[in-house]
């Protein structure tokens, strides 16, 4: 089996943000575009040989080869980032191992979750498909079930069974836990969006009928569960990390004031 490779989804027309990939960042170590902060922190995990940079825009595509990273150019018409990964490994001919999904608007995840998934797949090789899941403090909850009665989502969450294999993922807060005990462990988990899939798993995801799940939630990882492919639900845990995804121009501030603290 071939040792496993990362790639970085990255897409210049973000609905919501557009061009967010070449966002500047400043911290510590001065001011760097989105897509090279998050390339580095998947270089913390894997060699940067096994990093690549995978974009249908040549603008990014010449920041990333700025930086030294590799890239593949995919297709404009992919419609989600699993779609992306399963285009670039089919151009590099990656058909027997691990590839890891890294979201390019995440830089502040932490390298231990993908470390966490490499080796969640290593060991269960029936396993198609890993994601981490974050068990919700009470504050967390607080916050996605202010945000649901907003009107926003807050986050993605998720359930699964006695052997940690993802029964249903949702912009809703699932499971219902309103008779919870005081002092109970929260029973809701935030779903973290890394994904590591196997080579064929990752393949065969185009191939794959879209379900009405997938298309009521917009979560692209339905379509594994709605196909009866095996997803594997990853506890980690944060360490004290905090970590957000760049989805609006007002999380600039909160990456930024992340970037700039010492590290511990």
């Amino acid at each position: 089996m071939s040792a496993p490779v990362v790639f970085i989804p990255a897409r210049y027309a973000s609905t919501r943000y557009p061009g967010k990939p070449l966002v500047p960042l400043r911290g510590l170590d001065g001011e760097k575009t989105l897509i090279q902060r998050s390339w580095e922190a998947a270089c913390s995990v894997v060699p940067k040989e096994r990093v690549f940079v995978c974009t249908d825009d040549d603008r990014i595509i010449a920041a990333a080869e700025g930086f030294g990273a590799q890239t593949i150019m995919t297709s404009e018409s992919c419609p989600n980032g699993t779609e992306r990964c399963a285009e670039a490994a089919q151009r590099i001919g990656f058909d027997d191992g691990i590839v890891v999904n890294f979201q390019g608007d995440a830089p502040l995840t932490p390298p231990w979750f993908v470390a966490d998934l490499i080796a969640a797949m290593e060991a269960a090789p029936d396993v198609d498909v890993a994601t981490p899941v974050l068990r919700c403090d009470a504050e967390t909850l607080a916050s996605f079930r202010a945000d649901r009665k907003a009107g926003r989502v807050g986050g993605t969450t998720a359930v699964f069974g006695t052997s940690n294999e993802a029964l249903y993922f949702s912009k809703e807060v699932i499971p219902y836990c309103d008779k919870l005990a005081p002092g109970a462990p929260i029973p809701v988990f935030h779903h973290v969006g890394v994904y590591a899939f196997r080579a064929a798993a990752l393949a065969a995801y185009p191939t794959l009928p879209v379900g009405p799940l997938e298309q009521l939630e917009g979560l692209e990882q339905l379509r594994f569960l709605e196909n009866r492919l095996t997803v594997r639900c990853v506890e980690v845990d944060a360490r004290g990390r905090i970590f957000w995804e760049l989805n609006n121009p007002t999380d600039v501030a909160l990456i930024e004031a992340e970037l700039q603290k010492e590290p511990a």
